[in-house]
């Protein structure tokens, strides 16, 4: 059976999200010759410019009821393009006869302007979660979360989050081990670890200058040792008072707190990813004891890391058994 993926483009769309997702769908019908067909549309026919000034040619949009797979690229122009009635009408015509749509980054932004993620869980690119929630309450926007699956809608996260979707996708259709071999060509992972946080909270903290970047990088590749403004400020060659001083005002945040961040991400990671025991991710993420992560983790995310554990499980309890039932029916 050959599955037809469509990839809708616009005007400043970023060329990644879509050319990510095609290559992954290539590679993976190289392993199961036949297994999809991919084009690429717009709103109108023809050379349409990515936000890099890069053009990727379009075929016009066409009858929605003749596809299989819908997904939405995403860039700077998602905002003028949730606007444009024909790609909305397209994408509620898609979602009602194909059997799922999806959005990279803040292509999200378009499902959810056609009304396509109100009552369901979503992501995004974890910059655009301020805005997006603003402007869609109906969304149960999980900012942290690569990619989301509920029921037909996909989102995933920023930018290179849609290559992690589409081999999801892929070990939906075709089976893991497709998707592996998939990932393996690709040189990814086929399920990567952690989620955005642990993007974001290095970004967040670097100061425009960067002049703290190196000390928060050596701290991240030493988070089991102890982290005291003074060992900190010996690696900035700088006096604790003043170091304390500065890091604040150009990284936003006490050194503490930073430290704090940069432990959370990395035990969620261990966390979601692993079998390791609670007090054990908890020694070497450097928090010394659980209670003392668990008071971070509430901080951080609302919720102790047992349920997050527990969420992960259910996540890919829920996946394999949906590769389970697939390959069930195919034999």
């Amino acid at each position: 059976m050959t599955r037809s993926i469509v990839f809708v483009i616009f005007p400043g769309f970023q060329i990644l999200d879509a050319a990510g997702p095609i290559a992954a769908f290539e590679i993976a019908a190289r392993y199961s010759p036949g297994a999809y067909a991919l084009s690429v549309r717009g709103a109108r026919a023809g050379a349409v410019v990515s936000s890099s000034g890069v053009r990727m040619r379009a075929a016009r949009l066409g009858d929605p009821t003749m596809l299989d797979t819908l997904i939405i690229t995403g860039g700077d122009g998602s905002r003028d393009a949730m606007s444009v009635a024909a790609l909305l009408d397209f994408a509620r015509g898609a979602a009602s006869a194909g059997r799922r749509v999806a959005s990279v980054c803040s292509g999200a932004y378009v499902l959810a302007a056609a009304g396509l993620l109100d009552g369901r869980r979503a992501t995004t690119h974890w910059s655009r979660t301020a805005d997006f929630t603003r402007r869609f309450a109906a969304v149960r926007l999980e900012a942290d979360r690569i990619w989301i699956k509920d029921g037909p809608v996909w989102t995933s996260a920023g930018i290179t989050a849609g290559i992690d979707m589409a081999l999801a996708m892929i070990a939906q259709d075709l089976g893991d081990a497709v998707a592996k071999r998939t990932a393996q060509q690709l040189v990814v992972y086929q399920r990567r670890p952690g989620g955005q946080s642990q993007f974001s909270a290095m970004l967040d903290m670097q100061s425009e200058a960067g002049r703290f970047d190196g000390v928060l990088a050596w701290a991240r590749e030493h988070l089991g040792d102890a982290l005291t403004v003074e060992i900190l400020a010996d690696k900035a060659a700088m006096s604790p008072r003043n170091f304390a001083r500065a890091f604040s005002a150009h990284v936003g945040v006490t050194p503490a707190k930073a430290v704090e961040r940069l432990r959370v991400e990395s035990a969620r990671a261990a966390i979601e990813t692993s079998a390791r025991p609670i007090d054990q991710i908890a020694g070497q993420a450097g928090f010394g004891d659980p209670e003392r992560m668990r008071r971070a983790f509430v901080r951080a995310f609302g919720q102790p890391p047992q349920a997050l554990r527990r969420a992960a499980r259910a996540t890919h309890s829920a996946e394999h058994q949906g590769t389970v039932l697939r390959a069930g029916q195919r034999s």
